[in-house]
């Protein structure tokens, strides 16, 4: 799974001019599932993007999760996006043949939104497979991307 991820004051989406989802403060999420993705990338990128410190402490530095900020207002905005698993590399258009079919990537979606809500995390969502509209106001701006397939080493293990 890859999600880039966005610290935002404010996020919203709209469907044919309806909105759907919108946020305050917090995590826009856009999510993309590989074809080959297993139960152990979805844990892995709901643990990460939960605990991934990168909101302000007091001393104005990057070291507060989404899971400390929560009193805050702070929220999560998940989008579905396969265009994440584009491949450019050849020709002028992009190809997909990475990414998950829609309908393994709509369950992994709805269990990434799942298992965050059960984490405490208040987790709103677009809509799978719709044309959407999505307004974000970055906040820093701070844009990370994770990838399960793909992680980076935690120091803290040996």
């Amino acid at each position: 799974m890859r999600a880039v991820i966005q610290r935002v004051n404010r996020a919203r989406v709209r469907v044919d001019q309806e909105l759907i989802s919108s946020i305050g403060p917090g995590l826009l999420v856009l999510l993309g599932v590989h074809k080959d993705d297993q139960e152990d990338d979805l844990n892995w990128l709901v643990d990460k993007t939960c605990n991934l410190r990168i909101f302000e402490d007091h001393e104005g530095k990057m070291n507060r999760s989404l899971l400390d900020t929560m009193a805050h207002g702070n929220q999560m905005l998940v989008v579905s996006q396969f265009t994440l698993y584009g491949d450019c590399r050849k020709g002028r258009r992009p190809g997909f043949s990475e990414a998950a079919p829609p309908d393994q990537a709509k369950q992994f979606y709805l269990q990434f939104i799942d298992q965050t809500r059960q984490r405490g995390v208040p987790c709103a969502g677009g809509r799978f497979q719709a044309h959407m509209e999505v307004e974000l106001i970055n906040d820093g701006p701070v844009t990370l991307i994770l990838d399960s397939r793909h992680p980076q080493p935690d120091p803290s293990q040996p």
